[in-house]
Order: C-alpha cells, then sequence, then structure tokens
C-alpha cells in the first residue's frame, strides 16, 4: 500500500502555478522553471491540454499558456488527469476488486479516509496553492 503521488502529478501542479504567474511559456523556459527537462515537458502539459486547462500554441512565438481561472480547477482534478482515476476499486490488502460484502480488514476505515482526502484535495483549488507558494 502505497500513498504517494508521482513527479508527474508535482510537475502538472506545478506547470498550471508557472503558467497562471508567466503568461505564456516556451517548452524550454518552462522546463527550467519546472527543473525538469525539455523531453518531459510534453508528457506533462499534455493531460492539462487534453483536460482544457492549458493551450499549446504553435510556431517560433507559442508555447504554452494557461486557459482557465485557477480558481476553477481543484488540485485532485490535475491529479487525475496527470495519474488517471485515483480510486482502482481494489482492495487495499489483497490484490482483487474491493467488495463490502467481504470486507478486508481496514475495509471501513480506508474508505473513510480515501473519502477524506478526496474531498480535501476536491476543495483546494490550483488557486489556493498558487496564493501559498507551492510550485515556486
Amino acid at each position: 500500500m502505497r500513498l504517494e503521488l508521482t513527479r508527474k502529478s508535482d510537475l502538472a501542479a506545478r506547470t498550471m502555478v508557472a503558467l497562471a504567474g508567466a503568461g505564456r511559456l516556451k517548452a524550454g523556459d518552462l522546463a527550467e522553471q519546472l527543473e525538469t527537462t525539455t523531453g518531459f515537458i510534453p508528457q506533462v502539459v499534455g493531460p492539462l491540454v487534453r483536460a482544457g486547462w492549458v493551450v499549446s500554441v504553435p510556431g517560433p512565438t507559442g508555447g504554452y499558456e494557461l486557459a482557465v481561472d485557477l480558481a476553477d480547477v481543484s488540485v485532485h482534478e490535475v491529479i487525475e488527469a496527470a495519474e488517471g482515476p485515483t480510486h482502482s476499486g481494489r482492495c487495499v490488502v489483497i490484490d482483487r476488486p474491493c467488495d463490502s460484502h467481504q470486507a478486508c480488514l481496514v475495509h471501513d476505515a480506508w474508505a473513510q479516509a480515501r473519502h477524506q482526502l478526496v474531498n480535501t484535495l476536491d476543495s483546494t483549488s490550483m488557486l489556493d496553492f498558487a496564493t501559498a507558494g507551492v510550485g515556486r
């Protein structure tokens, strides 16, 4: 059982914050600001573009720019855009689909904790992160 996010989620959230403060950024400039490689930027920004939060502008004067207000996007949404669904439907103890009728020892506690975590991530906007200085 692991409760962690990948670097991709961290970079996706930091990308949103960086673009909010910078307007349009070229991939190289964004990579430098995020302290990652230019080659990794499309993997990080791609899900944000598909979600409609970031626009990719082609051409020599192009780059990436934010298409939404940070207040309208939750941390949970960014994590799921980068990582995929946060709930797999799998039991955290036994590698099988979770079954509340034949629940494992931690089923109820885990479900409650997961619900609280998701609620917190849903109620935390990317603007909250930006104003707290997260990702800078």
